[in-house]
């Protein structure tokens, strides 16, 4: 089974879970929205990477923590789109929970989504407890206080931002989460793995301010212009275009040569340059002649 076939497996045993009868019929299609079709599935990819890197010798493991990640990625996105906060419209070329759905559904696809991540990872502890709790507890920091997503969506709220804080909780605590739990998912001490999931995380914003700042709503399936229409700081109003670029090809560099010695790590090395080629947008030609 590919990579890919893995995870979107995963994904929907895990989904299943929470929409067996009787469950609410609007709330269980409004999860099914929010999840599929998927985006990139990189953090969950980055996890089942790892695991296979470190020998996944428990694959049960490693399909929850790829699932459990990527439920929580989609739970934040359904939350993210709210009027509350960023208020969009479009997501992955498709309206967002709450347009499709409505508010109250869309705040509880959010919250049921979070809930079921952590129902994947405790059903999956009969193959080994303790590794099933260092997921939960990594899973756990990533996902709240003080340095998890919901953190990162509280700093926006904050009359003065710490940037790097703000970065670190709102795009970097879920990549970290990923190295680290497909490390603790396979046996491995999770805590080398630290600096890959920073690196990519913070790569990963880079990227993701370069394509605000360059590409239209229709390239993206997304609202553009969001950090300006809001007022947060990115790399490309403090960079420039292509020093935000130079900056994200230093990012993955440091990224391929902080990965620990495993069995794998020929393999993982690369899998995180063709990541690299995806991250890096394409320039449109007047920036690219800069």
């Amino acid at each position: 089974m590919s990579l890919s076939a893995r995870i979107e497996s995963a994904i929907s045993s895990a989904l299943s879970l929470a929409m067996k009868e009787p469950a609410p019929r609007k709330l269980a299609q409004a999860l099914d929205h929010a999840v599929n079709p998927g985006g990139a599935r990189i953090r969950p990819t980055i996890s089942l990477s790892v695991a296979k890197a470190c020998g996944d010798d428990k694959p049960n493991l490693s399909n929850a923590a790829c699932a459990a990640i990527e439920l929580i990625h989609c739970a934040s996105l359904v939350h993210d789109d709210l009027p509350c906060f960023d208020n969009a419209d479009l997501r992955r070329g498709k309206p967002t929970v709450h347009i499709a759905y409505s508010q109250p559904i869309a705040v509880l696809a959010g919250d049921a989504l979070i809930v079921l991540a952590f129902e994947v990872l405790a059903r999956a502890a009969v193959d080994d407890p303790l590794r099933a709790v260092e997921m939960i507890k990594i899973l756990s920091q990533a996902t709240g206080m003080p340095n998890g997503i919901c953190a990162g969506q509280g700093w926006e709220s904050e009359d003065n931002i710490d940037l790097s804080a703000y970065h670190r909780s709102k795009t970097g605590a879920l990549f970290v989460a990923a190295t680290k739990m497909g490390a603790a998912a396979a046996g491995e001490d999770p805590e080398p793995w630290t600096e890959l999931g920073a690196r990519i995380g913070e790569a990963f914003q880079v990227a993701d301010d370069l394509r605000d700042a360059l590409y239209d709503e229709k390239t993206l399936g997304k609202p553009v212009g969001q950090d300006d229409l809001n007022g947060r700081p990115n790399a490309v109003s403090q960079l420039g275009v292509r020093g935000a670029v130079s900056r994200l090809e230093d990012i993955l560099s440091g990224a391929i040569a902080s990965i620990p010695s495993c069995a794998g790590e020929a393999a993982l090395c690369d899998m995180v340059r063709v990541y690299a080629e995806r991250l890096t947008p394409v320039l449109p030609a007047h920036h690219a002649a800069e």
